[in-house]
């Protein structure tokens, strides 16, 4: 097995760094309370609407709901363990029941009748939002877009606190994964599963560092001791970035050797893209359709010099800011683009998060972020593959943290 880091110095390096951003606070904005860089997290109290709606228990739960507004649809940075889901829901709106038909939600012990309403509500939303599918060519060979789902285990195995990917042994993780996937695969026949493993290979810090960036970036070895990890189970990897107060443009470069290989894909995270001075955790940062085209042309350009099959470009997001200008990103046949909904909280919160920040702008395909820890310490069970499924647009990337 590849070591970490090429001597103990660097290893002591790294792992003072990591202290310094578990060891930073966070601060709450209006739309989520993110947690980037520490363990201290808050979830958001946000309203939803409830306005006229019927719930009768049948086999499961049988909805018909009125009162759905608008025509919406559809880490940790340094030790961050996630990031709040946030509710844009509104309590007005029009009886539909009497034209909208039944929608059954799964039963699931735990789950409340708020948890299954928002459920209804945000499958409504999505289909009524304009826009879906998007119309792109057909997908060129080597695609494992929308064959396929991605399913994949993040985090960073200097720290058990950024997620699964460093939570556990190496061996452990992977047994766990392979259930994961299992799961998927059985909720989804007519789509396989690609099993991933997404390393935050860029890491947001709560200091400075040498350069003044706010960024750690990791070293060859172990981006390529997790790239083991994911051949073992042919999987692919997929390289995060947290960009601190470097840029996209800055960091993405280094990574090219990396990203010229078939099965390396590429990840950005606008929460710790900090454009206007702040450290990373203080505020939730952003990204704008420039840094998502430069990604896209950059990769675009690989697949063509190299002969490679689609990139896949997975973009976080769980606030409107985080992502401004998303109708102006420009999509290539050679990169398939994911927005992920990354944020974290109850299943309610969760669902309002994807229908008010992904399903209602859409881009291409779309993504679900799962917290093992975060989404269940209020008691709720973690959200099942057949209830994730029953969201519109059908999530095809799939993260657990």
């Amino acid at each position: 097995m590849p070591v970490f880091v090429s001597d103990k110095s660097a290893l002591v390096s790294i792992m003072a760094a990591f202290a310094v951003a578990a060891s930073a606070g966070c601060v709450a904005s209006k739309d989520a309370r993110p947690s980037p860089l520490g363990d201290s997290l808050s979830t958001a109290a946000a309203n939803s609407s409830t306005h006229q709606t019927q719930v009768a228990n049948a086999s499961g739960v049988s909805s018909a709901v009125s009162g759905s507004t608008g025509s919406t649809t559809g880490n940790t940075p340094g030790a961050a363990t996630g990031r709040t889901a946030s509710s844009t829901a509104s309590s007005t709106g029009k009886d539909s029941a009497a034209k909208d038909p039944p929608i059954s939600v799964p039963t699931v012990k735990g789950r409340t009748k708020r948890d299954s309403l928002e459920l209804v509500k945000a499958v409504r939303e999505g289909m009524k939002t304009p826009g879906w599918p998007v119309k792109t060519p057909p997908p060129l060979p080597g695609s494992i877009l929308p064959a396929h789902r991605i399913v994949a285990y993040y985090g960073n195995p200097l720290s058990k606190k950024m997620g699964i990917l460093g939570e556990l042994p190496p061996d452990q993780m992977l047994a766990r994964f392979d259930k994961e996937i299992a799961a998927w695969q059985k909720a989804d026949p007519t789509h396989p599963v690609q099993p991933a493993l997404h390393l935050i290979a860029v890491v947001a810090q709560g200091a400075p560092g040498r350069d003044g960036k706010y960024r750690l970036r990791m070293t060859d070895s172990l981006i390529n001791m997790v790239h083991g990890w994911a051949q073992q189970k042919h999987a692919i990897l997929i390289l995060d970035v947290q960009v601190g107060q470097s840029t996209v443009q800055e960091e993405l470069p280094r990574l090219i050797p990396f990203l010229k290989q078939p099965d390396v894909m590429l990840a950005i995270d606008p929460e710790f893209s900090m454009k206007f001075g702040d450290p990373p955790g203080k505020k939730i940062g952003t990204m704008n359709s420039a840094d998502v085209n430069y990604a896209i042309n950059l990769l675009a350009g690989l697949v063509t010099q190299y002969h490679l099959p689609p990139k896949v470009l997975i973009v976080h997001r769980f606030t409107r800011p985080m992502l401004k200008d998303a109708k102006g990103i420009k999509l290539d046949p050679r990169v398939q683009v994911v927005i992920n909904m990354d944020g974290w909280g109850q299943p309610w919160l969760k669902y309002d998060s994807y229908s008010s920040y992904v399903a209602d702008e859409p881009v291409q395909f779309t993504g679900f972020k799962l917290f093992y820890h975060n989404d269940t310490k209020k008691g709720d069970p973690l959200l099942t593959p057949p209830e994730v499924l029953m969201l519109y647009p059908k999530p095809i990337y799939i993260q657990y943290q």
